[in-house]
């Protein structure tokens, strides 16, 4: 101890920065020397005993703070407005609120000061999580260098809340919305408009009728979608910078795929409705797509995917999972493949892997497998799984 204490108190704040944060406040009873050094951490993450340390904190400038309470009955809501306004007024960069009641009948609603939202320019990362967070954003918002922003189940006072934070936020470059698990957020229409965003996801579950998200982001490199509503309509802008989408939805992809046909690899999982072939109209090119990997649960799938290979003359690998568990797979209707329209152009020019996962026998799939090898090139890698064997072919 002696040898350690001999360190300058620069290199012992160091030291007990690699420590967990109620270590390092431990440290505190050691000698004088050690008393104070805690409160000179730049990182901080507390579980439940922040109410008597953190005001005694004093770094002028704090990198981060993580609060998180499996059981925030220990946490009354003024006492964690006042911790934030604390970190607020350290000039905090990054603040991670993760706060969950035991109780959900009698939970408080926990609202940050607006001097959060108004007075934070050092903020670069927030993530919240927890349905008692209650966002009730003011009409002037300024958080200039926030890039990344996290939102896990928490409540809005109402659609502008969200609408006002994401348009105010001029860095931002990463956002996730998880809203599945939360039933009433307040949120009906999610409206995500921000110039400077490339990294969306958004993990929904749209069930108001009459209700249409709006997504514009003109910036955007990376989207993933996951809606199981069986009700829901997007209105997206085209996104000319996308370079990545990973969408799995439940209901038609018409007003999706439109708006990303810059895309280079798409992953995509969809229940193909043999009712509703509306997508099959869609007027678009994916001139960029080389990578495409495809999950199926529904018969007729073998449409949508030649579909999807006419409209992508670039594609270099294909991935397919086909579901057919379910005893609605027996609507497929046979189609004379030799007599469709054309085939396709990346088949003939530059298809180079394909592999095919849970092969089962089925008609449908030996109808498009007889017209894929037939017309398939340029293969160089070929892969069928069998569902049952699990054996390679």
């Amino acid at each position: 101890m002696d040898r350690i204490s001999g360190l300058s108190d620069e290199l012992l704040v160091k030291i007990l920065s690699f420590l967990p944060t109620e270590d390092a406040v431990s440290t505190s009873v050691l000698s004088k020397q050690w008393r104070f050094l805690w409160m000179w951490l730049p990182k901080l993450e507390y579980r439940d005993f922040i109410d008597k340390n953190l005001p005694l904190h004093k770094a002028p400038v704090l990198e981060s703070l993580v609060l998180k309470s499996c059981n925030a009955e220990l946490f009354r809501p003024e006492n964690i407005k006042l911790w934030v306004g604390i970190v607020v007024s350290r000039c905090v960069r990054e603040l991670t609120l993760s706060i969950r009641y035991n109780s959900p009948r009698n939970k408080p609603f926990v609202p940050l000061p607006s001097s959060f939202y108004t007075c934070c320019s050092s903020l670069t990362a927030l993530k919240l999580k927890g349905e008692s967070i209650f966002v009730d954003v003011p009409q002037s918002v300024n958080l200039p260098s926030l890039k990344t922003l996290k939102l896990r189940d928490v409540t809005y006072l109402n659609d502008d809340s969200l609408r006002l934070l994401l348009s105010n936020c001029t860095a931002l470059e990463e956002l996730f919305i998880d809203r599945y698990g939360e039933a009433d957020d307040n949120v009906r229409a999610l409206v995500v408009k921000n110039s400077t965003l490339q990294r969306l996801t958004l993990k929904m579950y749209s069930d108001h009728l009459d209700v249409q998200h709006v997504i514009v982001t003109p910036s955007l490199k990376y989207f993933k979608l996951y809606d199981e509503g069986h009700d829901l309509s997007y209105s997206i802008e085209h996104m000319p910078k996308l370079e990545e989408a990973d969408i799995d939805v439940a209901s038609s992809l018409d007003e999706l795929l439109g708006s990303m046909t810059s895309v280079k690899r798409l992953s995509l999982r969809q229940f193909f409705n043999r009712d509703d072939e509306s997508v099959l109209t869609v007027g678009a090119v994916f001139n960029q797509l080389e990578h495409v990997k495809l999950s199926f649960y529904s018969d007729d799938w073998s449409k949508l995917l030649v579909w999807l290979l006419r409209i992508s003359p670039k594609l270099r690998e294909l991935n397919i999972y086909v579901d057919q568990n379910d005893s609605q797979f027996q609507y497929y209707t046979p189609v004379e493949w030799n007599n469709r329209s054309s085939v396709p152009e990346c088949l003939q020019n530059t298809l180079e892997t394909f592999k095919f996962e849970e092969f089962m026998g089925t008609q449908e799939e030996g109808d498009f497998l007889s017209f894929f090898f037939k017309n398939a090139s340029c293969l160089k890698s070929t892969s069928i799984t069998d569902r049952v064997t699990q054996r390679g072919y």
